[in-house]
């Protein structure tokens, strides 16, 4: 019937734009990813690597004014305090097993006053 007919024509065009908005879109995105994203990408790369090197080049220059070593880390209270023990044991989960910074338990002279009962160690 001619009725049918209108709507299954209208049906096919409108798949048809919808089709043709996709493949633009798709095209859009791709030209924003290799124009945009990648030499960004490379760019934070580039500066990343940069800023690593000045840094190695400051430790450098610490080493050089303390007679080849860094100097002694300086503990204090208020950082690296742990009240519970990790899973994993007492050291920073992340840290290679040569740079383990380890917790002194005599380090801890104070609590949280929200923590009732006490921690063993």
């Amino acid at each position: 019937s001619v009725g049918e007919n209108a709507l299954g024509e209208a049906f096919v065009k409108e798949r048809e734009a919808v089709k043709q908005h996709a493949s633009q879109s798709s095209e859009n995105w791709r030209k924003i990813t290799y124009y945009v994203a990648f030499p960004c990408i490379g760019l934070a790369l580039v500066n990343a690597y940069n800023l690593a090197k000045e840094h190695e080049k400051h430790l450098e220059h610490i080493k050089e004014e303390n007679g080849g070593e860094l100097p002694e880390r300086i503990h204090y209270d208020y950082l690296n305090r742990r009240v519970k023990s990790f899973p994993w044991g007492n050291h920073v989960s992340f840290t290679t097993s040569s740079r383990k910074i380890s917790f002194d338990p005599a380090l801890l002279k104070w609590r949280f006053f929200f923590f009732k009962k006490k921690t063993e160690y």
